[in-house]
């Protein structure tokens, strides 16, 4: 079911694996942040998505149809992880989502989704970074990518794709959309964030 206005019909893969070592080991995607799991907020940016995959340990969510993947073997990567989430995509177009943006809406992902060219849109922070794990990508471009890529990192498996950035003001710091949480100095500020 396409969402308002210029989503077109999409996936959606959430990346929630890895080994958390800045956190100690800890459950990232399900550490609370406003009450609420990390994996929780950001499946609630993609309302819209015809299929929601998760790559990483299987758990109770919100939305009863989530697809359970994992990579191989598991911790390995996020290409790794990219290509277990992949093939459960049907949608031509897929948006990708680290587990731990708290401040990640839906309005975001109508942004990327509008803005993107031919292989698809990627979030540019605040000094000028691509976000690679907050993007939307066409399903055909990023699959072929995919098939002849070797190497270890998104971005150079994502950089050459021809992506839009979108750079989106932040109304408020320390709750950009690109915020992640990878230790507990960033948990502890999106706790404090949130209202």
């Amino acid at each position: 079911m396409p969402g308002p206005g210029v989503i077109p019909r999409h996936d959606a893969v959430i990346l929630a694996g890895g080994r958390a070592r800045r956190l100690g080991g800890r459950d990232k995607p399900g550490e609370l942040v406003g009450g609420r799991p990390l994996i929780e907020r950001v499946a609630a940016a993609v309302p819209y998505a015809e299929r929601l995959v998760v790559v990483g340990e299987r758990r109770a969510m919100a939305r009863a149809d989530v697809i359970f993947s994992q990579e191989e073997p598991p911790g390995s990567g996020p290409v790794p992880a990219l290509r277990a989430g992949l093939a459960h995509v049907a949608a031509g177009w897929v948006a990708l989502l680290a587990a731990d943006m708290p401040f990640l809406r839906g309005d975001h992902v109508e942004a990327l989704f509008a803005a993107a060219e031919a292989a698809g849109a990627v979030l540019v922070d605040g000094e000028g970074r691509r976000q690679w794990l907050a993007g939307v990508w066409r399903r055909e471009p990023l699959s072929a990518a995919l098939e002849g890529y070797r190497g270890e990192s998104l971005r150079g498996l994502l950089g050459p794709l021809r992506a839009a950035q979108v750079h989106l003001a932040a109304k408020d710091p320390g709750r950009e959309p690109w915020t992640d949480c990878d230790t507990m100095e960033d948990l502890e500020r999106a706790r404090g964030g949130i209202e």
